[in-house]
């Protein structure tokens, strides 16, 4: 039976496959020569005259989840295009399964008037060609043939389980955050950036045997990124992503190709286990081996202070873990063309802004978010979670001064010194102007006369280099107007930056240096991004965004995502309407009060209290101790102190720098000890 039916729908499938090939999206089975694996034999291709990849010979197995990565322009995106038949190769073979049925994400979608549902459907083609033949079959009620037809279709509905088809498409549709209420709206009502997750569910909605996923993060929100996660690695078919989201590609990926001087080389493991191959083959270089020891001893000075002013619990944990495991990551990246850092303030107020009693939104609207009370100051490191649309882009557009409060008081300091990214900020740049250019315009505009060539070095260190420094920025990648962007943000020596999603479109050397260089800055920081690492290694605290409140989140991005899971459980039972509450970790002080009724929270209290009066008390001391120390190694750095005849007071000082030093680090200690014992008595019960 099952042969009949695919006997008669080929020639329709094969016109189908055809039509598709010019739309927007492609889910097909390619007419390649058939083989058991993708197989590379000696390939290479070039785009525009100039080559890419040489003599790239490999094999990809069904089943695997391979991660492309490399710098931007390396031919990533023309590889997938050669596995799509939409590239040619230069020479060399490549071949895969002539039976695999391929998907992958269109990159534009046309003002459809669709409801979005059925675009999303319109992923699975062999579904809506047994819906099209069922139609038409339905026409002829009384012809026998049809009546055989029919049950033949229906036949099959039931083994692609097109019955539940409808059921599938809304739950890829949650997932990448829709609403119900989306499900009906047209594909031309929706920006930019949401038909892009559109046309992503699109490709998921296909049954596939091969996925290509070209950036799919890069529209997606920190929910989204999570359940596409799972979904990936539940994906039984065979996978290749280009990501430059490194926590991403950890979660998902089980093989890595990395491109790199037009070459090819594949690594067993996720992107972490690449970088960990690399950073060995770098060190057998000597110059980078000493390279990477000097990063190494910066990156380890860096996690001692932080350890010295660390104040939150299972926050401070995971950041001192992450950082200690960024050895690794730096090292694999000491080749990179990137190399810059924040100038230093010239000055600071303390606070640099207040938020008092505000209310955000647009008029005849609801309030975004109500009941905002907090300070910015010049050591403030805050990263904002919270779901799409739940406020968090509005509010940094409150704190750069873009929209004004609707009720209540912004203040800012005197000395505040702003230095705002949005993706908006790209659209700023003028297209017929050179990177030169914007930065001699911005340079006059301070009121600074710089040299052209301390200009062009500038710009040399976030890899503008040759003819690029002087070529019309219409014409960049995305990725690339966004170095500039940030270039020219970065030279105003902001004391207050406010970065909303900065990663997107970067490559993952952009990603690492910026890491570093935030890391460095003096700066207070305020940051939305769904980059997982760069949260981890930047920040110092985690604000939530929820119930049109912002509170502090007591916990780490491992805590969010549980959060975040419990969120999508609670609408599942709700019926898909949003319950969205603030995390009980951060539940208010009459929920909390109330909480201690009962015996076992009064047991729990008893044993908690001790160590939290413990736990303050050793920050009192740590903060007077770092204080201490910090007022110790300004003397120290008199170069007088070591000419001076009588080196008694040398002694002392230097004596006493090694006790604080030790009793820094024992009392570090016993904070972090305290803080996983208050973990595990836990939060009194609601």
């Amino acid at each position: 039976m099952r042969k009949a039916i695919r006997h008669k729908m080929r020639p329709r499938m094969f016109f189908v496959g055809l039509y598709w090939l010019s739309s927007s999206f492609i889910c097909l089975a390619p007419f390649f020569g058939t083989c058991p694996v993708i197989l590379l034999r000696n390939l290479g291709f070039s785009r525009n005259g100039d080559p890419l990849v040489e003599g790239a010979s490999l094999q990809i197995h069904p089943g695997w989840k391979v991660g492309l990565t490399g710098a931007n322009g390396c031919g990533k995106s023309s590889f997938l295009a050669l596995l799509r038949g939409e590239l040619h190769a230069d020479r060399g073979d490549l071949e895969r399964p002539n039976s695999w049925v391929l998907a992958h994400v269109a990159q534009d979608t046309p003002a459809l008037p669709d409801a979005a549902l059925e675009f999303v459907l319109d992923g699975d083609i062999e579904l809506r060609q047994i819906e099209r033949d069922l139609l038409a079959a339905e026409q002829h009620p009384d012809d026998d043939h049809a009546g055989e037809q029919i049950g033949l279709l229906h036949s099959r509905l039931g083994e692609i389980d097109g019955y539940a088809a409808r059921s599938r498409a809304a739950s890829l549709m949650h997932g990448l955050g829709f609403t119900d209420a989306d499900f009906l709206r047209p594909v031309a009502e929706f920006s930019g950036g949401w038909r892009v997750r559109l046309n992503l569910a699109r490709a998921l909605m296909c049954r596939s045997d091969l996925l290509l996923l070209d950036e799919p993060t890069n529209h997606l929100d920190l929910d989204a990124i999570l359940w596409l996660e799972t979904w990936l690695k539940n994906y039984a078919g065979t996978l290749i992503l280009i990501s430059h989201d490194r926590d991403f590609l950890d979660e998902v990926t089980s093989h890595i190709v990395h491109v790199e001087n037009c070459r090819m080389q594949m690594f067993t493991g996720n992107y972490s286990a690449c970088e960990r191959a690399r950073a060995e083959r770098l060190a057998n270089d000597l110059a980078m081996a000493e390279k990477q020891r000097r990063q190494a001893a910066h990156l380890q000075d860096y996690i001692d202070r932080f350890r010295a002013k660390a104040s939150k619990a299972r926050q401070a944990q995971s950041r001192i873990k992450m950082l200690e495991k960024m050895g690794d990551i730096v090292a694999a990246h000491i080749d990179t063309p990137f190399s810059f850092s924040f100038p230093e303030p010239s000055a600071f107020s303390d606070p640099l802004m207040v938020i008092d009693r505000v209310k955000i939104g647009y008029k005849n609207t609801a309030p975004i978010l109500e009941n905002l009370n907090f300070s910015l100051r010049p050591d403030s490191r805050i990263g904002l979670l919270g779901r799409n649309g739940a406020g968090k882009s509005t509010l940094m557009k409150l704190l750069a001064g873009d929209i004004q409060p609707l009720a209540g008081t912004r203040e800012e300091g005197r000395n505040l010194k702003m230095g705002y990214f949005a993706q908006h900020q790209l659209e700023q740049l003028r297209p017929a102007e050179s990177p030169l250019w914007h930065m001699i315009h911005q340079e006059s505009a301070m009121g600074k006369q710089t040299r052209e060539q301390d200009l062009r070095s500038y710009l040399g260190s976030f890899d503008f280099r040759g003819d690029m420094v002087d070529a019309p920025c219409g014409r960049f990648s995305g990725g690339e107007k966004s170095r500039l962007a940030l270039a020219l943000m970065i030279r105003t020596a902001p004391n207050l930056l406010l970065l909303d999603e900065p990663t997107n479109h970067l490559d993952l050397e952009m990603r690492e240096a910026l890491t570093i260089a935030l890391q460095e800055t003096d700066a207070g920081m305020v940051l939305v991004s769904h980059d997982r690492h760069l949260l981890r290694a930047t920040c110092d605290e985690l604000w939530l965004v929820a119930d049109g409140r912002v509170s502090l989140f007591d916990g780490d991005l491992d805590d969010y995502a549980e959060w975040l899971a419990e969120e999508r459980s609670k609408e599942k039972r709700s019926g898909g309407k949003s319950t969205e509450k603030t995390a009980a970790k951060s539940a208010s002080p009459a929920a909390q009060s109330s909480a201690f009724e009962s015996p076992e929270n009064s047991a729990r209290a008893e044993r908690r209290q001790p160590l939290v009066k413990e736990a303050g008390k050793l920050e009192k001391q740590l903060a007077s101790w770092q204080a201490e120390l910090a007022a110790l190694d300004a003397q120290l750095a008199d170069p007088a102190l070591y000419t001076a005849p009588d080196k008694t007071l040398l002694q002392t000082f230097t004596q006493r720098q090694t006790q604080l030093t030790t009793e820094i680090a024992s009392t570090e200690e016993r904070w972090l000890a305290l803080q996983e014992q208050i973990e595990q008595v836990g939060e009194p019960a609601a």
